[in-house]
């Protein structure tokens, strides 16, 4: 059992990581529903809560049924993000983390997510006066550097573990890789195996099979792994390496139905969450995830980003379990 503050989670626990404009509550119910261990919002900037803006406050919606569920915050300045901790204490997740990975643009030049790991002792502050203004257990994600001439992640791990954070998940790219190249899960395993850190490591970065995530995990000795992009459009991928770890098969992929019943799913959700017209927009760019790689089925694909009502939608879901029919 792998533990983090009072949360406990199973041994070599899989982790959806929080990913801007993806991680919301109807992709969570879906990760939820196929085998994730914990979740995390999608990164929720300190300022906005303070300000009370509507995006951010609508970030902090969480459901029962997704715990344990974190709460990942970013920001640049000490006040801001005691701040928002608090805020974020007020609607009870099981955890709240901090953003010190993400490399966009328009984060780095506010000072926040990676642009704080061009300077630890910011990064240190700012995770005190998280860890100091909440009840909550604190996490952090973050790179192993800004970027190859700077890789610091040692001595980041062992200074954070200090505040009194109690998980650390580590994206094995620098800043300057963005999500080019490969992750170097050589430095994660340093971190995980340095005698003075006691708190759980989990490694992010590239994991997009069952093999793979075994062959990680018996290579490197994290904790648990995180998994962002290859869950895209992909919800089963967490049974897949549970059955692939628990037995060493692997498990039938998901049929066309299966797809589209997620899929459907996916939109049924965003609709109850953000209202018809927008969960029809937002779900929209997930379809060509859900369908990749099946023959023929451009003209379907076409249909559900351009169809504008519901029943056109759910027709379209029929129809394309039809189409399976014609491909057994």
């Amino acid at each position: 059992m792998i533990k983090i503050g009072n949360i406990e989670l199973p041994d070599f626990p899989l982790l959806l990581a929080p990913m801007e404009d993806v991680s919301d509550p109807p992709f969570r119910r879906l990760c939820k529903l196929h085998g994730v261990d914990m979740l995390y919002s999608e990164f929720i900037s300190s300022e906005g809560l303070i300000r009370d803006a509507i995006k951010s406050r609508q970030k902090l919606d969480i459901f029962d049924y997704e715990r344990p569920v974190g709460i990942q915050i970013f920001g640049g300045d000490e006040e801001a993000m005691a701040m928002s901790a608090k805020i974020v204490e007020t609607v009870k997740p099981d955890l709240v983390d901090i953003n010190f990975g993400c490399p966009v643009k328009k984060v780095v030049c506010k000072g926040a997510g990676a642009g704080v790991l061009k300077d630890v002792d910011l990064m240190v502050r700012l995770t005190k006066a998280v860890v100091s203004s909440t009840q909550l257990p604190v996490t952090v994600k973050t790179r192993l550097g800004w970027d190859t001439d700077s890789i610091n992640i040692i001595e980041v791990a062992e200074r954070l573990q200090e505040t009194g954070i109690k998980a650390l998940s580590i994206h094995g790219r620098t800043r300057s890789q963005m999500y080019k190249g490969h992750a170097d899960w050589t430095l994660i395993e340093k971190v995980k195996s340095n005698p003075n850190i006691e708190i759980p490591i989990f490694g992010n970065g590239d994991i997009d099979s069952p093999e793979k995530a075994l062959e990680y995990k018996n290579t490197y000795g994290v904790d648990g792994i995180m998994i962002g992009r290859a869950a895209i459009g992909n919800p089963w991928i967490f049974n897949e390496i549970k059955h692939f770890l628990k037995t060493g098969e692997k498990i039938d992929p998901p049929t066309l139905a299966q797809k589209a019943e997620a899929a459907k799913n996916h939109l049924i959700w965003s609709c109850e969450w953000k209202g018809e017209k927008l969960g029809i927009l937002e779900t929209r760019r997930h379809y060509s995830n859900y369908f990749k790689g099946i023959p023929d089925f451009k003209p379907f694909r076409t249909r559900l980003v351009t169809a504008n009502e519901l029943n056109e939608l759910f027709d379209l879901f029929d129809e394309i379990l039809e189409f399976e029919k014609q491909l057994i």
